[in-house]
């Protein structure tokens, strides 16, 4: 991807009248700015609280027990040490003061010239009773590693549970959200279940199993044609996934899962991937954040009012042809490159260009053999097609040889031999706390 080429730049230093530009978050966003900022004679601070990049369009391959954690997530100073006017911060970022242009962390108060906000986004639970307390959230490594331990904690207790009724709640599986994430995660948990797990758990009578999609509206994947939207239904009822359309989801509790209709489905796992927002510690930041906790922006990127301040990312609200972009990796790559190039503008006197998408299409795998791929809003492509195009296309998004040599391996391992190596309960515990059951 281009960040291991070390390009002909020289060391700058504000002795040197060299602008600093402030990056916050070191995701998709924020790397892709860098990659265009190092390019200029600027100094680049890097802040983020985790010292790894997460590639987190296959997050939900860890928790299904697919992929190890560390085959998704990268060092950050191993990217950024081939570019000497980048540093690096692990730090939290407790303030941001746009009018004194400062980034106050618990390490330190960082000054900038710049600054690109690239931080992304938190699951919104649209003020669903229960559900902050009680559901698996899909948003970081930590959290699919939890889901993993409890999917497969929930398999080890089910082996051995006496009571019939509590052993099917153990062995069903809800997932709230028909979007790509819940879509890929429900076949993925299929395949672990019906190719793996199977084997395993020789005396669990597996006819018990359920694995439950809600999707709160008539679709699957809203943004793919009809045809296509309708292949990964018909695909995922193949893998023996229950997809419900029109079910909304009322409260969560420690157990069970209530609908608006006034069903209840006795669960010990719901995996809610139905939709992020921004971060609610914004608003104390002077920002302009809109109910959705997600920042309108100028059609440059820049902040209204802050002509030096940039948002790329999920945590941007920004509309083109009449609708709000989507919080996928593609829009944080194009804008973190885009907030990069408008910054270099500035500093030469020219003034800010326009953000445009590339809208290169959407795609979701639904297991073994089985994608649907959509290209440039005017290709579609289902089965194994669709499926080598996904694979291609998130193998060459990885970012490190060594990354993308690691998840080849375990897919090719998982293909030919039906053998998920990874599935292992780390920290070895039972059910996650929030989740006690009923003494």
């Amino acid at each position: 991807m281009g960040f291991y080429k070390r390009d002909n730049i020289r060391s700058y230093s504000r002795e040197n009248e060299c602008q600093r530009v402030v990056i916050v978050g070191a995701g998709f966003g924020g790397l892709w700015a860098i990659k265009t900022l190092t390019r200029y004679p600027v100094e680049i601070y890097l802040i983020d609280q985790n010292n790894y990049h997460t590639f987190f369009p296959l997050l939900y391959q860890v928790a299904a027990a697919e992929l190890e954690p560390e085959d998704i997530a990268y060092p950050i100073r191993s990217i950024v040490r081939g570019f000497p006017n980048v540093h690096f911060l692990l730090a939290k970022v407790n303030k941001i003061d746009l009018k004194a242009q400062i980034v106050e962390t618990d390490v330190r108060t960082v000054h900038y010239d710049f600054l690109i906000l690239a931080i992304g986004s938190v699951t919104h639970f649209f003020n669903i009773k229960g559900a902050s307390e009680y559901v698996y959230p899909l948003k970081t490594l930590e959290q699919a590693i939890d889901l993993r331990n409890q999917i497969l904690t929930c398999f080890e207790r089910a082996a051995y549970e006496p009571d019939e009724e509590r052993q099917k709640s153990l062995l069903t599986f809800v997932i709230v959200g028909g979007g790509s994430t819940g879509v890929e995660f429900a076949g993925t948990l299929a395949e672990l279940i019906y190719g793996h797990m199977i084997r395993d758990y020789r005396n669990l009578d597996f006819g018990k199993v359920r694995v439950i999609l809600l999707e709160a509206a008539g679709k699957l994947i809203p943004s793919l044609p009809d045809r296509l939207s309708n292949y990964a239904r018909e695909r995922l009822n193949k893998v023996k996934v229950e997809v419900r359309f029109n079910s909304k989801v009322s409260e969560i509790g420690p157990g069970e899962v209530k609908l608006t209709d006034g069903s209840v489905i006795r669960t010990y796992t719901t995996v809610w991937t139905a939709g992020v927002r921004g971060k609610p510690s914004l608003n104390s930041w002077g920002l302009p954040v809109a109910p959705n906790g997600k920042v309108a922006v100028l059609n440059t990127l820049q902040i209204p009012d802050y002509p030096n301040a940039y948002i790329a990312g999920d945590l941007a609200y920004l509309e083109e042809d009449g609708r709000p972009l989507p919080m996928v990796a593609p829009v944080a790559l194009q804008q973190g490159a885009t907030a990069g190039e408008n910054i270099a503008r500035q500093i030469s006197g020219k003034p800010p260009a326009p953000f445009h998408y590339n809208d290169q299409g959407i795609m979701a795998v639904i297991g073994r053999r089985a994608a649907v791929a959509y290209l440039y809003n005017r290709f579609g492509f289902t089965g194994f097609p669709a499926w080598i195009i996904w694979l291609g296309v998130h193998l060459f998004r990885l970012i490190g040889f060594r990354n993308r040599l690691l998840v080849l391996t375990n897919w090719a391992w998982d293909y030919f031999y039906y053998e998920r190596v990874v599935r292992l309960i780390l920290p070895a515990k039972p059910l996650s706390e929030k989740h006690k059951e009923e003494s």
